[in-house]
């Protein structure tokens, strides 16, 4: 086989990223449960990888953008969907998520002292496989730390969150998905894609 025909063969590889590659329905996805923002990113959030919520400051409403996905999981018929919250700015509203349709119980929050432990047990939390979602919150990482936790969402197919300050958007990371979250002008959230697997950047405005 011949150099060029085996480069070929290796893109055709599904762990490859390419960015002319407008989609690939062979990835597991979850509905986000917007419309507009599914569409956005071909089917819903990315499983199987971790994905960056990069925000300006914390009770801008990005938690509810997560609340139709939470439902599904905790709700599932199968009793799988148990969701870990490390380090959360703030103690999860549980009269509220119930209301949206979240079922509290299958919640667990963990509180880190530091960054490496916070890492440390969001790594371990997605090894574990006991989890269907793993949603961390952290400021500075570096690009080892996020690979890792790359590597750790691949192995089992759990969906992984890492929601980061606003002022990181432009360090490099390995995630399979980043978005940037600002309050939108009149109303609602600006979400802004900045990477995703297959796709363009885009923005767009939710009624969240």
């Amino acid at each position: 086989m011949s150099s060029r025909h085996r480069i070929q063969a290796l893109l055709r590889h599904p762990a490859i990223w390419q960015a002319r590659r407008s989609h690939d329905n062979r990835r597991p996805v979850l509905t986000t449960g917007f419309r507009e923002l599914d569409q956005a990113l071909a089917g819903g959030w990315p499983v199987g990888a971790l994905s960056e919520l990069l925000v300006t400051g914390w009770g801008l409403g990005e938690f509810r953008l997560l609340i139709p996905a939470l439902g599904a999981l905790t709700t599932a018929a199968d009793q799988s969907g148990w969701i870990m919250f490390v380090n959360p700015p703030y103690i999860p509203y549980a009269p509220g998520l119930s209301a949206a349709g979240v079922d509290v119980s299958r919640i667990v929050v963990v509180r880190s002292e530091n960054r490496s432990d916070t890492f440390w047990s969001i790594e371990q939390s997605v090894r574990s496989d006991s989890f269907s979602a793993v949603i961390g919150f952290c400021e500075a990482a570096d690009s080892r730390a996020l690979r890792r936790l790359q590597l750790a969402a691949e192995s089992t197919g759990c969906w992984v969150l890492l929601f980061r300050p606003v002022r990181f958007c432009r360090q490099r990371s390995p995630a399979a998905l980043r978005i940037r979250l600002t309050p939108a002008r009149q109303r609602g959230l600006a979400v802004k894609i900045l990477k995703r697997r297959g796709g363009q950047p885009r923005q767009l405005v939710l009624d969240a």
